[in-house]
């Protein structure tokens, strides 16, 4: 990036900012606290109401409905109770504007629409109860602080100490909301370095955010993965891939939900605007396709490692109050293609 008096300013001091910025005051940069509302349905216990995502009942009247009138003939209207909800009410610390390396210090479009997914699943089946479950590059923390709601254990993780601290002190600000048994770990996870990761006599310049063996052990437990607007950087894909790799190959079975932003830019060399960051990441997908006989097939029994199916936003309710989804934000389910790894 060049400044206006032709000195080349390094990437990582481009400032960068969201369009989430609930609350903020005008001008305002520095870490802000936002209060999120979530509108949530009655979570269903009965197995027959699990799975249905038209949440409003429809009320009839019949013909034969007899009606009350007033004294001056008037019809008596019974208002309409509203339907049943509760809401939950998150206090999140997040910055206006970052560098590019510290962009978890932000609340991204993507990391809503996750919490959305997330919230929609916990309220209408048991899938995410007593799972264990890891958020790659998990920024502010949303997205797994509202998983503790129904998981046995949730690994936060991301890059950075500035990054970690702001997360840890939003599961703080959030720790009401957990369930009682609920384990929450906040962890330093560079997806650059080996696996697994280390423990905390052997780095500690990772100092309180360092993993314990035990807490390794349980890493390797984990089935549910999730991550939100990681996708951004080729580099970043390449190393995000690789590791997702090395943490899908270990059993049991693991699918990630991961939730993105494609994001155009005009580039010389195309001359037109295009999304090559989000080319980039559909490089190591497969895709699911039916054939004519309406059976799903492959595109390749090889590579790419990992088989995406894309998850229909238009099924999935907004319960995060205030924001605009836009149209570009998609939402994966991935998982590791065993045949490639044969």
């Amino acid at each position: 990036m060049e400044r206006e008096d032709g000195v080349q300013q390094p990437l990582s001091s481009e400032q960068v900012m969201s369009e989430v910025h609930l609350g903020c005051p005008p001008n305002h940069s520095g870490p802000h606290l936002s209060h999120f509302t979530i509108s949530l349905p009655p979570r269903h216990e009965n197995s027959t109401l699990r799975g249905n995502t038209d949440a409003v009942e429809d009320i009839s009247i019949s013909a034969s409905t007899m009606f009350d009138l007033d004294e001056d003939g008037d019809l008596i209207l019974t208002r309409r109770k509203k339907s049943s909800s509760h809401h939950l009410f998150l206090t999140i610390q997040h910055n206006i504007t970052s560098s590019i390396p510290r962009v978890g210090l932000q609340v991204w479009r993507a990391e809503l629409v996750l919490t959305d997914f997330v919230l929609h699943v916990m309220s209408t089946s048991s899938d995410f109860d007593k799972v264990v479950a890891l958020e790659l590059g998990a920024g502010t923390g949303l997205v797994g602080i509202l998983l503790a709601r129904v998981a046995k254990t949730v690994f936060i993780t991301d890059h950075g100490h500035e990054v970690l601290k702001n997360c840890e002190k939003n599961v703080d600000l959030n720790a009401e909301l957990f369930h009682g048994k609920a384990s929450v770990h906040v962890r330093e996870l560079d997806w650059k370095d080996s696996w697994p990761p280390q423990e905390a006599n052997t780095s500690p310049s990772k100092g309180r955010y360092s993993w314990t063996q035990s807490e390794i052990e349980e890493l390797k437990k984990a089935s549910l993965l999730l991550a939100a607007d990681v996708i951004y950087s080729d580099d970043l894909t390449d190393a995000f891939f690789s590791i997702l790799k090395k943490l899908m190959s270990d059993n049991p079975e693991k699918v990630l939900y991961l939730a993105m932003e494609k994001r155009y830019n005009f580039t010389l060399d195309d001359l037109d605007v295009v999304a090559n960051g989000y080319s980039h990441f559909r490089s190591y997908l497969i895709t699911e396709q039916a054939d004519d006989t309406g059976c799903n097939q492959l595109d390749s029994a090889s590579e790419p490692f990992f088989v995406g199916e894309q998850i229909d936003l238009r099924y999935i309710p907004c319960y995060v109050r205030n924001y605009n989804r836009g149209n570009d934000v998609e939402l994966w389910k991935i998982k590791l293609n065993h045949r490639a790894l044969l």
